[in-house]
C-alpha cells in the first residue's frame, strides 16, 4: 500500500475530513470530528508505513498475538488502538478491513443527533 491509496481509502468514506492537529507530520482522519485514523508521513518517506487504527479491545489483543506488525498503538490508549506497520504481514486488503473497522467503531460511538447528520450526507 501507498500513502495515496491510504488516504484515498480513508478520505472517500462517508462524513470523513482530513487535519493536521497535531503537526505537518501527521496526518489524521475524522469521521464527524471524530478520529479513526492516523499516520505520520515520515514513516511513509522512510519505507516503514504505520497507521493508527481503533480497534475493539478483546480483537486487539486477539491481532497483536497474530501478527507481528500489530501493536498497541502508539502514543495512543493501548487499549482501544492499534499501530499497523503497513506492507508487512498484513495484507493491503485485510489493513483495508481494519480501517473499515476503525471507522464503524467511531460510527456507532457517535450520538443520534450527530449519527443522523451523518446519515443525511451525500
Amino acid at each position: 500500500m501507498h500513502i495515496e491509496q491510504f488516504r484515498n481509502y480513508c478520505i472517500t468514506k462517508k462524513g470523513v475530513t482530513e487535519h493536521f492537529p497535531f503537526d505537518d507530520n501527521v496526518l489524521v482522519f475524522k469521521v464527524m470530528n471524530k478520529m479513526f485514523a492516523l499516520s505520520g508521513l515520515d514513516s511513509w518517506e522512510q519505507n516503514e508505513p504505520q497507521i493508527n487504527l481503533k480497534c475493539n479491545p478483546d480483537w486487539a489483543l486477539e491481532l497483536r498475538g497474530e501478527y507481528e506488525s500489530i501493536n498497541p498503538g502508539y502514543h495512543m490508549n493501548k487499549k482501544h488502538w492499534n499501530t499497523v506497520t503497513i506492507n508487512q504481514d498484513v495484507s493491503d486488503t485485510f489493513a483495508f478491513e481494519l480501517i473499515d473497522h476503525s471507522y464503524d467503531l467511531i460510527v456507532k460511538s457517535l450520538p443520534k443527533k450527530i449519527k443522523a447528520e451523518l446519515e443525511n450526507l451525500s
